[in-house]
């Protein structure tokens, strides 16, 4: 029984674990592939990323997420193709997904095109009774060890962009699967709620020079309330910026980040914790580093740089 109320609280606290948001990253402008399956392909190269996130260092067992993405076009440029990799530690318990995405891309007019995404994949969710100290030594979740349990993920997203401005709707987590680690009928379970997440931002040229680019992210999520991401970027002859976030009831983020030779990205962003956490946390690192490659047709009209 003591098994069994465990993994009910982990699958239903707060969501900080499974049954809430997906990973975040705060340099979501850099990888926004990672939420909208709509943007594979609408930049007219192929590019992969890995990112790297420390949450709330100096608080034992604080979530560490990491990830492999890579996307681009079709040689008609007409449909983009693109998969990640993710993997989220928060404590004894870890969570490893892989997504598939498909894009369709259509052309408004000169300047304007709209792609229609989807993703399919697949989620594993383990917990590690070995790293669980309880009262009761005997109790059984030490002696199973590591419970885990795959489900099958999909979602959707739409991309508006221009040379200047960009709006993107998604909803990854649709099925809303249970989460079930058990088959003997004492299953506690817990829900993968779909996520609903809207983005746009601006391209604003200032000089020969300098570019401003405003951007929003908001996130809902049942039954937690709306969350809103204002990030403000200045970037330098399309190679070196500089960008600051605030994150409604969350952060403020201060990033950096250079395009070298225009193939190779590297990024990183540091958290100033605005909650009570800030007591007991040291902030929130995050490391960016990205490649290009350019392989097919000049660029579009219609896409802007908004890296």
């Amino acid at each position: 029984m003591r098994k069994i109320l465990l993994i009910s609280f982990l699958l239903l606290s707060g969501g900080l674990l499974f049954s809430q948001q997906l990973p975040h990253f705060s340099q979501y402008y850099l990888n926004d592939f990672l939420i909208n399956p709509a943007i594979a392909g609408t930049r007219p190269y192929f590019e992969g990323k890995s990112a790297h996130r420390y949450q709330w260092e100096g608080i034992t067992d604080a979530p560490r997420t990491y990830t492999l993405s890579a996307h681009g076009p079709t040689k008609n440029q007409k449909m983009g193709l693109g998969g990640y990799l993710f993997t989220d530690n928060v404590g004894p318990t870890r969570r490893t997904g892989f997504n598939l995405a498909y894009a369709y891309h259509l052309k408004i007019n000169q300047k304007l095109n709209l792609s229609l995404g989807l993703s399919a994949g697949i989620l594993q969710f383990m917990i590690d009774g070995s790293k669980i100290t309880l009262r009761e030594e005997d109790d059984d979740i030490i002696t199973n060890g590591v419970q885990s349990t795959l489900i099958p993920d999909a979602g959707f997203g739409l991309y508006l962009y221009h040379e200047k401005y960009y709006f993107g709707f998604s909803a990854p987590q649709l099925l809303n699967n249970k989460i079930n680690f058990f088959e003997d009928g004492r299953n506690p379970t817990g829900t993968l709620p779909s996520h609903f997440f809207a983005t746009a931002g601006y391209n604003l040229q200032l000089n020969e020079d300098f570019t401003l680019q405003p951007s929003v992210f908001v996130k809902y999520v049942k039954p937690a309330p709306i969350q809103f991401e204002g990030t403000l970027k200045v970037l330098y002859k399309n190679k070196l910026w500089l960008a600051g976030t605030y994150r409604d009831k969350d952060a403020i983020t201060a990033s950096l980040g250079y395009l070298i030779n225009d193939s190779f990205t590297v990024a990183y962003a540091y958290d100033f914790t605005t909650t009570n956490l800030r007591n007991y946390s040291n902030g929130t690192h995050e490391l960016l580093v990205g490649i290009r490659f350019y392989s097919f047709a000049p660029k579009k009209d219609s896409e802007a740089s908004f890296e």
